[in-house]
């Protein structure tokens, strides 16, 4: 079957079509060990870091968690703070961002979640599930279709097809 896939186009979804909006967040003063605990409870591998104003300040991943930990074993655990094990610099997207640039920055940087923002301030987040549910939903309904012409002209003779 022939796919158009992942094409920018007015009628692929953008991130305010996919996004959640209901979303586990810490704060930066929170303590990294309750945190974690709240990740695993809800089963979410990270979760973003924002201010009193839902500003984002980061993203706390089980990675960046770990590399912390990594870090702290040959020198002093820095803190306990939420704060000093996040990501300050992770890839966001703004609420219109297409299809195909979040499936670009997933794959390209290796991200699991991509914060949405309007104005700076967090309105959502689209995770690798939600990209994937989407390319998978765009690639359907962009089938060729003449794919299925194709299928029935191998059953038959060329001289049997309908004149048109």
């Amino acid at each position: 079957m022939a796919y158009t896939f992942l094409t920018a186009t007015a009628d692929h979804p953008v991130a305010k079509d996919i996004m959640k909006t209901k979303l586990v967040t810490f704060g930066p003063d929170d303590d990294v060990f309750t945190a974690v605990s709240r990740m695993m409870k809800n089963r979410v591998s990270g979760a973003p870091v924002v201010d009193a104003n839902n500003r984002l300040l980061g993203v706390l991943s089980e990675e960046s968690v770990i590399r912390a930990l990594l870090v702290a074993e040959y020198d002093q655990l820095p803190s306990s703070r939420v704060e000093a094990f996040m990501d300050r610099n992770p890839a966001t997207i703004q609420e219109d961002t297409q299809l195909i640039t979040m499936a670009q920055l997933i794959v390209g940087d290796h991200r699991r979640r991509l914060p949405v923002l309007r104005d700076g301030v967090l309105v959502g987040q689209v995770s690798r599930r939600e990209v994937c549910a989407a390319a998978v939903e765009a690639a359907k309904s962009t089938r060729a279709p003449e794919s299925s012409l194709l299928y029935l002209s191998a059953l038959r003779k060329m001289s049997d097809a309908p004149q048109v």
